[in-house]
């Protein structure tokens, strides 16, 4: 795995927030939670999650702590392109853990 320069570029991760928000209506905390973790990104986007296999810039991962305590996490997908240091995110939504 490329070792991550800090300064990424995030985009578009406002416009998926807000689409996932209005669609799951989340709690407060919960959207602090994901929200922060965004901010993660810029440091590190490699952090916590994994390459989509056959498609070599698609990553994705779990949100930690966004548990809503009924067996549901938050998961995220972005493309990472390291050429202009720039982090597209794809989608924000809610999956249930299987059992």
């Amino acid at each position: 795995m490329p070792e991550a320069v800090p300064g990424w570029r995030l985009v578009g991760f406002l416009d998926c927030l807000d689409d996932w928000a209005a669609q799951e209506q989340p709690s407060d905390d919960l959207r602090v939670v994901v929200t922060a973790w965004v901010l993660t990104r810029f440091d590190d986007p490699y952090a916590g999650v994994y390459r989509q296999p056959g498609h070599p810039n698609l990553w994705y991962g779990v949100v930690p702590e966004s548990s809503d305590g009924r067996r549901n996490v938050v998961v995220c997908g972005y493309w990472i392109e390291e050429r202009d240091r720039t982090v597209r995110c794809d989608s924000f939504a809610t999956l249930a853990v299987p059992p």
